[in-house]
């Protein structure tokens, strides 16, 4: 995946076309837009010859998507002048990734999720090898996954379930012993379709 066609990909208006959100999948939305919370999460992509994903593990003590695989991010803070301020600012709390590092090369469509986020995916490139830490409070672990593969729509599966007694569909995009799965999957779907 050469990071030009990621960047061409990314300043394209593709007018919604192959945005997908939790609602979208399940079919039953549950919650209105007049309730949903403001966040944001850092796509941070390293530069190199293949370009690989940063990603996390949330830790699995937390109120809200514990031991869940996640990008950098959280909610808008009312001092975070933007979404792109509110991603970079997250991921330098979460795995202390300088903000000065990130290069953001564009975004994807909020991404709406079914516990009641609105959720702006940041796309930035970062050098490759720099020396991250997780927030021990909050991550577990930090990791990164093959762009290439974690793109690649023979990669991304379809499953079904129950959450809070209603039948869902969700995208899991497996890596090893990882699996990918929910909001963090669906919005690399939809990343995956803006470079169809």
């Amino acid at each position: 995946m050469p990071i030009d066609r990621l960047r061409a990909a990314l300043l394209a208006d593709t007018g919604g076309a192959g945005w997908r959100s939790d609602r979208d999948i399940s079919g039953e939305p549950e919650v209105t837009d007049a309730v949903l919370m403001p966040a944001a999460v850092l796509m941070a992509v390293t530069r190199e010859a293949e370009p690989q994903l940063l990603l996390t593990r949330r830790t699995a003590h937390l109120k809200r998507h514990a031991g869940q695989i996640a990008f950098p991010g959280g909610r808008v803070d009312p001092g975070d002048l933007s979404p792109v301020m509110t991603a970079l600012r997250e991921a330098e709390e979460e795995v202390a990734l300088s903000r000065h590092d990130v290069e953001v090369i564009g975004q994807l469509d909020p991404y709406v999720t079914g516990t009641g986020f609105s959720v702006q995916p940041v796309v930035g490139l970062v050098p490759a090898g720099l020396a991250l830490a997780a927030h021990a409070y909050e991550v577990a672990e930090l990791f990164h996954v093959p762009l290439a593969h974690v793109l690649d729509p023979a990669n991304h599966e379809l499953r079904h379930g129950e959450w809070r007694g209603r039948r869902q569909r969700y995208y899991v995009i497996r890596h090893g012993e990882r699996e990918i799965w929910g909001a963090t999957a669906g919005m690399i779907v939809n990343l995956s379709r803006r470079l169809l």
